[in-house]
Parts: C-alpha cells; structure tokens; sequence
C-alpha cells in the first residue's frame, strides 16, 4: 500500500498530536516496511526530534507542489493523485475535503471532543472552525479511528455517529519510557534540573482544563517531606497557579520546568514517587501511560477516559475534591506496600498499549477500508 498522511502536526509539533503522528508512522514503517509512507505537510519545523522521523526509511516527505493556505484543504488532493496513493489517514481531525469523490479512501483520527465538552476554554471562531472540521471528517471518512472509548461516546452524543463506522485504537508512549534509565543518567538529570530528593510529579500544558489548582491546594495537606515538581509549557493560567502558590506560602514547595528535552523525560518520570494528573477531560492520557512504564503509581481525576489509562489499580478522586486528593496522594506515600502494589499491576495492565499490537490494529483498519473500497 501506498498511505498518505496528513504530516502537518507530524512535522512541526514536537508534543501531543505531534508525538500521536511520528510514533505511529515511525512503528507503521518499522513493522510493515512492505508499505510506502508518505508525510504531506506545508512546511517542516526545523528541529532535531522532527529531522530524525523525516529521515527514517520508508518515510517520504512531501511539501506542497504550489503551497498555500487551503494546500492542505483543497490542493493536496492533486499530490495525493499523482503519488498514486492508496488510502488517506487525517491524523489529527480533519481530512481533505472532497476527498470522498477522488476514489481514494480516507480513515480520521479523532483525538477528543473537549471543545463541545468545555466550550469555555475555546474562542468562538476556534469552536466554529473545530466543528466544521471534525463534521465534516467524521461525515465523510470511511473510518474513523477514536483514541479512547470516551471519544467514541462523545462521537456519538455530539455527532450522532454511527458506532459501527468508530474503530477504537489506543496510543501508546514512547519506548524510551518502558525501560529504566541507569542511575548515572538520572542523577545527571537531576542535577541539570535541580530536581529533590523526594517529589510527586505532573506533567501537561500548564492551562486550565489541567487543572493543575486543585493540586496545588492539596499540597499543604500532602506530607510535607515531598515537593510538586510540574514539567509543562506555561499558559495565562499560570499567573493564577502562581498566585495560589503565594498564597499558601508554597513557593519553596512547586518547581516548574518547562522546555525539558524530551530525552530527559523518562528519567524524571522514574525518580518521582507519585504521578497525579488531576485533569477534568482528556481524550487518553498519554502522561499516565508514561507514568505507568515509568514504574511510579498513578493519582488522577474521574469524569473522563483516565480510568481507560491507568486501569483499575490506580486511584481516582473527584476533579473538584482537593481533600481526597491529598488523602490518596498520602496513602500512596506512606504505603510502600501499597505503592509497590501500584507500580507491579501498573505495568502489568499497560502491556495493553503495547506499540506492535495497536500498529496492527491500524494496518487491519486501513486493510479493511481498502478492501471495503474496492468492492
């Protein structure tokens, strides 16, 4: 086959959906190499994380014949033509429009569904743009790929899609995270980034939908030996963060770290105690992912797909409780028992997000939407 996919976010986004779109072209080309990968993107970030994707084999990247700003709307559709492709991936919501009538089948990836969910954290024009872009891909795509099993619910309650028409494909992290780093490398990582001795971690853009406050007002209750380390790109909800630290006189407490090389990561992720993600709606989860490789227990909030992340054997409190968080924060401190308990069937159930497995998951998919295509 010849899979064409929308490359934008895969060469130029270096988290979240940019991390969703090299990892699965990188294991789809690493276990299927019979296949030709072709990435389509308007430009290429010139990074060092995005040059090593771009130059695996297999890979063929593909810049705009005549660029322009609705290239990736309109025009991609005479490239994907002239390449011969043979089925598209839209891998972050959306997919050409028009594409239904080019004869070249199309599959979408729908990551969440938090600006119908949250419309309050959305600008007007993002929500109206958001809309007509997933509509309109989940109307036309011959299959749409949903991250979690919340993201399917939301499909079907925001969209009344039909259930049979939504494959459910988790993700998994990066393999860097499923082994342990030496004590050399994480000691010099705790150097580079003065990290404590004792510390519970978080890691996410630093917005509100995170919700990283309610962490902040359960540290004081948290046993007082531990402090918060947040690693995450800083927003104007910051300044609100902040001010609730002064507040409760937790400065010495908080450390942010932002722009951390991603090589670094798995380290800090192996020397914390506890990893707590108190977000009120996520789509997956990739953090608690990572943190379940890592080996650490995990704390997060109920009310969206966290459960489908961590499993049963990590605890999950209200969104909105800061008391319970701190009381689960401190049984886990406190209870080596408990917290070695935590890691073992922690590691136990993410074997479930193993990368070859969902790479053949995918490749049934595009098999399928070929076959049905062709019919």
């Amino acid at each position: 086959m010849k899979i064409g996919f929308d490359g934008k976010r895969a060469a130029n986004n270096l988290t979240g959906l940019g991390n969703y779109s090299r990892s699965l072209i990188e294991y789809l080309a690493e276990f299927f190499p019979q296949n030709q990968y072709f990435v389509y993107t308007p430009k290429v970030k010139e990074h060092a994380q995005i040059f090593r994707f771009l130059k695996l084999k297999g890979i063929k990247i593909e810049l705009p014949d005549r660029p322009g700003w609705l290239w990736r709307t309109l025009g991609i559709k005479k490239q994907l033509l002239k390449d011969q492709i043979d089925l598209f991936h839209g891998l972050s919501h959306e997919i050409p429009m028009g594409i239904q009538h080019s004869g070249i089948p199309s599959v979408v990836t729908i990551h969440d569904l938090i600006f119908l969910r949250f419309p309050k954290y959305y600008g007007r024009i993002d929500r109206f743009i958001y809309e007509l872009k997933f509509r309109y891909a989940c109307k036309h795509a011959d299959k749409i790929v949903a991250i979690s099993e919340c993201t399917k619910r939301d499909l079907i309650h925001f969209f009344k899609t039909d259930p049979d028409k939504i494959e459910v494909v988790y993700q998994s992290c990066d393999d860097s995270f499923k082994s342990t780093t030496d004590q050399k490398k994480r000691e010099s990582v705790r150097a580079k980034h003065h990290l404590p001795e004792k510390f519970i971690l978080n890691v996410g853009t630093i917005e509100t939908r995170k919700n990283l406050m309610m962490l902040i007002r359960a540290l004081p209750e948290i046993d007082q030996e531990y402090q918060l380390v947040v690693v995450g790109k800083k927003t104007a909800y910051t300044k609100l963060v902040n001010k609730e630290i002064d507040l409760l006189g937790l400065r010495s407490r908080v450390k942010f770290l932002q722009n951390v090389p991603f090589d670094d990561l798995p380290s800090i992720y192996q020397m914390a105690s506890a990893f707590v993600y108190p977000s009120l709606y996520e789509g997956f989860g990739i953090p608690i992912i990572e943190a379940l490789y890592s080996g650490i227990p995990v704390i997060a909030a109920t009310g969206s797909c966290l459960e489908e992340a961590g499993g049963e054997n990590s605890l999950y409190v209200s969104p909105f409780d800061h008391k319970t968080l701190a009381i689960s924060i401190n049984k886990v401190l406190s209870n080596p028992g408990l917290a070695t308990k935590m890691k073992a069937k922690g590691l136990e159930y993410v074997k479930k997000f193993d990368t070859r497995g969902l790479t053949e998951e995918m490749i049934k998919i595009y098999t399928q939407v070929l076959s049905n295509h062709q019919k």
